[in-house]
């Protein structure tokens, strides 16, 4: 265990024990969350991020000295164990460099190789490989078995020529250099299988294409390997040897061996041996190897990418504790209309029909009008989808000839509303609606707490990612999980109002304790303090304390139940009281006075400065939200969709989902636009997220519009103009490039339009979410 404690502090670059620490807890049960707020002495202070990263890696390197255990007894058990051997197991730091060293010790199938090596043809093999002047034919003349199929001397060349094989391809040395070599200057090819091009259009931009290995970014990648998995392209790794006519790695395999062309007897033969290894055995494991880590690499780039963009969601300014009014729009079928108040809690609902056949336009505005002044409506949430521009107006014409309702109206994404409206959760939550007017809850709900609301859609609804389907499940959930997780964690949970998919995404809890405080909470009221949580059944000290500082009760029996500070920390509040000489409800919010505090006074053996700090912190703002400030976008009158767009407008948006090569804005025309990475910044910037995050408000220019293939270009540099060939210009600057490019050899990339679509986060974090409830 200290090997792995030592090696995770080197990589985080922290001291040693502030690793042990983290780990001791962790594997007593502690979440990330509460580890990082409320056990900083222990750990010397490390973040949420850095705990994030000891905990992934502690996995992965548990994972490798398990393994490391099993290969050692399972050589031991051959009697074929080395000291040398066993030294290079022990120092091997990666499962690849440790699977090679097993390689030719891994119990196998029976090989041509090992049949050769029974037939007594090794000492064969290995003679002509130390002493190329010896003639092949001759010598495998004294090595016939006919008892074994041997029966002449090709047949027997033949057999030695597989032991070698086989020894040149299980060479751990050999296969490190080769591996890195191919992955530095390999080339993926890829071609439309034949006769689909049709079928295949979605993968026009990789009909003909390449690009070294190493550089394809993550989104071609899962692109390409999306197209191969339908049976719609054919990928192929080349090298070198396919344009020189040249085999470098032939090369390196040879100079590993020995292995010379000098004229002598064995010399052509080995050169055959090598040749066969390569193409054979070597190449064919490599190659689907590299792809492999091709494909895994970009997973775990899509897989970032996507935490990213749930975090910034889920993180998205909250319009806060105010009666909304909810729309989800529809045509023939109504729009539906839901109210909530300041907790969500549903009070009226309606249908109305403003749009054709029916064309209810008076009447549909007078009932908004109605139950806008009923419940005092400030802010009316439109959902996105069909009939939501002319929903939209309808809100437009309702405020015009009510002025005195001061109302406000914002679009907001309804991407997951309806498939939550059909859930189980909806129907336990809103048994008494229709499902057609739970979407409308929902939209309402979202736009008051996102975070509270979208924990309960399901994740395949939620549009923040691509190739969602195409990426690990298993690495995706825990990645989301954990996203979901320090979110919910860093704002803080109402326990006196939150839903249980809510509460069970809070640090101790799941769903079961989730549903339990619910129940409770229905049967004895709201909770006035947080010791209260102790007589829910099945919650225990682990579990409070985990839990606890992450819940919230405002207006209970104690002012510091409404804040981040953890009850076991209350005795350090009541030592400032005392030396104050003041009572908790004036020094709350009192910054003045908790500025003048020095932490170092308040210390004990268990809470340290660093506690002591983030305690004084709290007090000046308790329970602060550390989401944005609330803003809407206005998208402009008239632009509804694609065929209403034309180049160099200029318009609002608002943004979608962020990826490596740029950031997609809703600008009101049901199809995001995208802002390519080249055209986001008037400097060259390596990542979208230096610029932007999912929910910013931007303001963009369109640049190019393709109605058939539903693809807006839009640009953030204003000063961009579109020409003829609807690139994005600068003016008087014809010739400028978006970036300096490294030296490469000449290869043909797709161009920078929309990827093949996945659909968000999908199966994962439905998996992540249904875990902990």
């Amino acid at each position: 265990m200290q090997k792995i404690v030592s090696k995770i502090a080197e990589e985080l670059s922290v001291a040693a024990n502030q690793v042990a620490a983290a780990v001791a807890l962790l594997d007593e049960g502690a979440t990330v969350p509460f580890i990082s707020r409320y056990r900083k002495e222990k750990t010397g202070g490390l973040d949420d991020t850095q705990l994030r990263n000891l905990e992934e890696r502690l996995g992965y390197l548990r994972e490798l000295e398990a393994r490391r255990e099993t290969v050692l007894n399972s050589i031991r058990e051959q009697g074929k164990l080395t000291e040398a051997l066993e030294r290079d197991i022990l120092s091997a730091e990666t499962k690849t460099r440790l699977e090679d060293l097993y390689l030719p010790y891994k119990p196998k199938r029976r090989t041509k190789a090992q049949i050769a090596r029974e037939a007594g043809i090794e000492p064969l093999a290995l003679l002509l490989l130390s002493d190329p002047t010896r003639d092949p034919a001759t010598e495998a003349s004294a090595y016939l078995n006919s008892e074994a199929g041997f029966t002449d001397s090709k047949l027997v060349l033949d057999g030695a020529k597989q032991i070698l094989m086989e020894r040149f391809a299980e060479n751990a040395e050999l296969l490190g250099k080769l591996r890195e070599y191919l992955w530095n200057e390999g080339v993926l090819k890829s071609q439309v299988v034949k006769e689909k091009e049709q079928e295949a259009a979605k993968f026009k931009d990789y009909f003909d294409y390449a690009e070294p290995i190493k550089q394809i970014p993550s989104h071609r990648a899962l692109a390409l390997f999306r197209g191969r998995n339908e049976g719609l392209l054919n990928l192929e790794l080349v090298v070198d040897e396919e344009i020189t006519g040249t085999s470098p790695c032939e090369m390196t395999i040879a100079q590993q061996f020995g292995v010379e062309d000098q004229g002598r007897a064995a010399d052509g033969w080995l050169k055959e041996c090598v040749r066969w290894a390569w193409r054979v055995k070597i190449f064919s494991h490599l190659d689907l190897e590299l792809k492999m880590r091709l494909r895994e690499a970009a997973e775990e780039e899509a897989i970032r990418v996507f935490g990213h963009n749930l975090n910034d969601l889920l993180l998205a300014a909250p319009a806060g504790n105010l009666p909304i009014l909810g729309l989800d729009p529809g045509l023939r079928t109504g729009v539906k209309v839901a109210v909530v108040d300041t907790t969500g809690k549903v009070l009226d609902t309606d249908t109305i029909y403003p749009h054709a056949p029916k064309n209810q336009w008076d009447a549909s505005i007078n009932s908004l009008a109605v139950l806008s002044k009923r419940h005092g409506v400030r802010l009316v949430a439109i959902g996105n989808g069909t009939a939501s521009r002319e929903t939209d107006r309808l809100v437009a014409d309702m405020i015009k000839r009510h002025p005195e309702l001061k109302v406000q109206k914002i679009m907001v994404s309804e991407a997951g509303a309806s498939v939550y409206s059909a859930s189980e959760l909806a129907a336990a939550e809103l048994p008494e609606l229709d499902v057609t007017l739970r979407g409308a809850v929902s939209i309402a709900r979202r736009l008051q707490d996102p975070l509270a609301e979208l924990v309960k859609i399901d994740p395949k609804a939620i549009g923040v990612g691509q190739y969602q389907h195409d990426v690990n499940q298993t690495r995706l959930a825990r990645q989301l999980d954990n996203v979901v997780e320090d979110c919910v964690n860093s704002v803080g949970v109402d326990i006196n109002t939150a839903s249980p998919a809510l509460l069970g995404q809070v640090s101790g809890l799941n769903k079961t304790l989730a549903e339990n405080i619910v129940r409770y909470r229905d049967e004895h009221g709201a909770f006035k303090n947080r010791k209260a949580l102790l007589k829910v059944p099945r919650l225990g000290n682990k579990s409070f304390e985990q839990a606890a500082g992450f819940l919230r009760i405002n207006a209970g029996d104690n002012p510091l139940d409404a804040s981040a500070v953890h009850p076991e920390a209350y005795p350090v509040v009541e030592r400032i009281l005392h030396k104050a000489g003041r009572r908790i409800q004036d020094v709350i919010g009192d910054r003045a006075f908790l500025r003048t505090l020095r932490p170092e006074q308040f210390t004990d053996e268990k809470f340290g400065v660093p506690t002591v700090t983030d305690i004084i912190a709290e007090l000046e703002k308790p329970g602060r939200d550390p989401r944005g400030e609330f803003k809407t976008a206005s998208f402009q009158d008239g632009i509804e969709s694609l065929s209403d767009l034309k180049p160099d407008m200029i318009l609002e948006g608002v943004v979608t989902n962020v990826t490596n090569f740029g950031a997609f804005v809703d600008i009101g025309v049901h199809q995001d636009g995208l802002v390519h990475i080249s055209a986001m910044a008037e400097k060259f910037i390596k990542d979208p997220r230096e610029v932007v995050k999912a929910g910013d408000l931007v303001k963009v220019k369109v640049m190019e519009v393709d109605v058939a293939r539903k693809r807006i270009g839009l640009s953030m540099r204003l000063s961009d103009q579109s020409d003829g060939d609807n690139r994005a210009r600068r003016p008087n600057d014809s010739a400028r490039t978006t970036a300096a490019k490294p030296k490469q050899r000449q290869v043909k990339r797709p161009a920078q339009n929309n990827p093949p679509m996945g659909g968000a986060m999908a199966a994962a974090l439905g998996d992540a979410l249904k875990k902990r409830r």
